[in-house]
Order: structure tokens, then sequence, then C-alpha cells
């Protein structure tokens, strides 16, 4: 699976990592992953993402709408930096922590 999450439910911090190209194909796997919890805290670790298109932007905000999170407070880390250009050139550094 391209898409897996660490939940701890004491904390109210869920991490999701995602692996390979970010894309269409992973709408529904980085779904589940979010769904249902508005109250917790969310970081993308992207370390295994060397490929990120407009689908998988649109997954992003898409989850942060669906999450009613403010600019800023789902963070993005481990970006590689041909991923962090895209998001960059995309503007997403204004609407995502990005480490």
């Amino acid at each position: 699976m391209s898409v897996r999450a660490e939940i701890d439910t004491a904390a109210k911090r869920v991490v999701i990592f995602v692996k390979g190209p970010f894309g269409f194909n992973l709408i529904q796997d980085f779904k589940r992953c979010y769904a249902d919890k508005r109250d917790f805290n969310f970081v993308i670790d992207l370390r295994m993402v060397d490929y990120i298109d407009s689908a998988g932007l649109g997954i992003l905000i898409n989850m942060q709408n669906y999450l009613e999170k403010s600019d800023g407070q789902i963070r993005l880390t481990n970006t590689l930096p041909q991923v962090r250009k895209v998001l960059a050139i995309s503007r997403f550094d204004k609407k995502f922590s990005i480490e």
C-alpha cells in the first residue's frame, strides 16, 4: 500500500506516510487516513514521494477543507527538493506548514 497512517489517540495526532507518486490513484486510501478525525493534528510525511501532480495537490486541499483546518495547521514534512519546488510554485507554503 502506498499510504499508511500512524494514529496516536492519546496525543490526538495522525502521521500519514505516502510512498511513490502522489496523485489520483491515492485518493481513497489517503481519505481513509483522515476521515472522522477532525479534532486530530496531522503530519503528512512525504520522504518517499518523488513526484506530486495536480491531483495530489487537490487531495491535500480537500483534506484541509474537510478537516476545517486553517492555513498552516497541517504539516508537510520530509519533502524532497523536487516535491518542495512544486509545492512552492503552487504556493502551498501559504496553506501548509512545510518542513
